[in-house]
C-alpha cells in the first residue's frame, strides 16, 4: 500500500510540473503540496488499514473543497471566457 502512495506522489509531481510549465502557478503549488504529502505517507510504513483511513480522509477533504469551489466560487455561465 505504501508503494501506491509513492505512485500517487509521482503522478501529482508530473501534474505539478505540467501545470507550472503551463503558467498555472497556484495549481502547480497545490499539486506540489499533494506530492509532498503522498511522498511522506509513502515512507511512513503505516498499516494497510491506516493507509485506507488516510486516503478516505483525503477524499473527503477533496470532495468538500471541490463542492464548495464549484458551488460558491465559480461564476455560472462564464464558459471560461
Amino acid at each position: 500500500m505504501d508503494r501506491m502512495f509513492r505512485v500517487m506522489a509521482f503522478w501529482t509531481g508530473i501534474f505539478s510540473l505540467m501545470f507550472y510549465l503551463g503558467h498555472m502557478d497556484k495549481t502547480a503549488l497545490l499539486f506540489l503540496g499533494q506530492t509532498g504529502f503522498f511522498l511522506l505517507l509513502g515512507y511512513l510504513r503505516l498499516s494497510e488499514r491506516m493507509y485506507i483511513y488516510v486516503f478516505g480522509a483525503y477524499l473527503t477533504v477533496f470532495f468538500a473543497g471541490f463542492t464548495y469551489w464549484s458551488t460558491f466560487m465559480m461564476t455560472p455561465g462564464s464558459g471560461g471566457h
